[in-house]
């Protein structure tokens, strides 16, 4: 019982996390008008400055399921891996939002997801994760 348990632990602690922060990105992508959702303290920023925000998150969260829950490959590649993985994701996300009534694809904001993603995972692989 015990090994199944030290299996899950992983899986609980650094995937899940990027399952169910994905599942919220595709949630609001969902939404024609999301900006009807946002706190009132984002509404100010930028549309490219919460895609950037949005993709930092989730591009630490990759990050953090490669480093420490993917094994040793993927271990000693988990900077490059978050990058691909969350820019791979904004791909779908905006191909997503092309079928969503309001929404369209943007390019873009594809490329504020990765600068976001980029940007907060090398902070994070630098600072954080030493």
């Amino acid at each position: 019982m015990v090994p199944r348990i030290r299996k899950a632990a992983p899986v609980c602690r650094y995937w899940l996390p990027v399952g169910v922060y994905a599942g919220l990105i595709f949630y609001l992508s969902s939404l024609s008008y999301p900006e009807d959702y946002l706190p009132s303290l984002l509404e100010d920023l930028g549309d490219k400055v919460l895609h950037a925000i949005e993709y930092a998150v989730l591009g630490i969260l990759w990050y953090r399921a490669f480093r420490h829950a993917a094994g040793t490959w993927a271990a000693h590649h988990s900077l490059l891996l978050a990058i691909v993985a969350s820019v791979g994701y904004g791909v779908t996300d905006e191909l997503h939002q092309a079928f969503v009534p309001t929404r369209e694809a943007d390019v873009w904001d594809l490329l504020f997801d990765g600068l976001g993603s980029a940007i907060a995972t090398l902070v994070w692989q630098r600072t954080v994760d030493t």
